[in-house]
C-alpha cells in the first residue's frame, strides 16, 4: 500500500454482546487483586535497566529533591547516601515484567500487598525479614549480588 491510498473499509461492529446479571460472590472471586511493583532499593545498583527496557515508560529514577514531604515514612532526603528514588507510575504498568527480567540484581519483584509495606516493616524484627540465607531468587554468582 502506497503512503497516499487511504483505507476506507470500517471493520464491522460487534453486536452479540449479552449482559447478564452476576452474583455478588462470582464477581469477588473473578476480581483479582491487583500486583504492584517493588523495587528493593536498598540492594540496587542504580543501572537504571528497568527505567530504559520499560516500554510504557511508567518507570522513572529522580532525584530526592523531588520530594517537598514524607508523610508515614522515612524522608529519604535525610540520608547523604540516598542519590535518588525510583518512581513507578502503577496505572501506566501492565505488569509486562521485562523489568524484572532486566533487572541484573533480582532486586524487582511484582506481589500483592495489603496495606503500606512501611507499616509491615515496623512489625517486624530485622531478622525476620533478613535471614542472611539466600535462595534461588537471592543469592551471589562471581562476585556479584544476583
Amino acid at each position: 500500500m502506497a503512503k497516499s491510498d487511504v483505507w476506507f473499509e470500517i471493520p464491522p461492529m460487534r453486536d452479540d454482546y449479552q449482559l447478564a446479571v452476576v452474583e455478588g460472590d462470582y464477581l469477588a472471586k473473578a476480581v483479582k487483586p491487583k500486583q504492584f511493583l517493588h523495587i528493593n532499593q536498598a540492594e540496587c545498583i542504580l543501572c537504571e535497566g528497568c527505567v530504559d527496557i520499560c516500554p510504557w515508560k511508567c518507570i522513572h529514577y529522580l532525584s530526592v529533591d523531588v520530594i517537598a514531604e514524607a508523610i508515614g515514612v522515612e524522608d529519604p532526603k535525610a540520608k547523604p547516601e540516598n542519590q535518588g528514588v525510583f518512581i513507578v507510575d502503577e496505572d501506566e504498568c501492565t505488569r509486562c515484567q521485562l523489568c524484572i527480567d532486566r533487572c541484573p540484581t533480582g532486586v524487582i519483584t511484582l506481589g500483592k500487598f495489603a496495606g503500606s509495606l512501611a507499616e509491615q516493616a515496623q512489625n517486624l524484627a530485622p531478622w525476620e525479614y533478613d535471614t542472611g540465607e539466600r535462595d534461588f531468587k537471592n543469592g551471589y554468582m562471581y562476585g556479584v549480588r544476583w
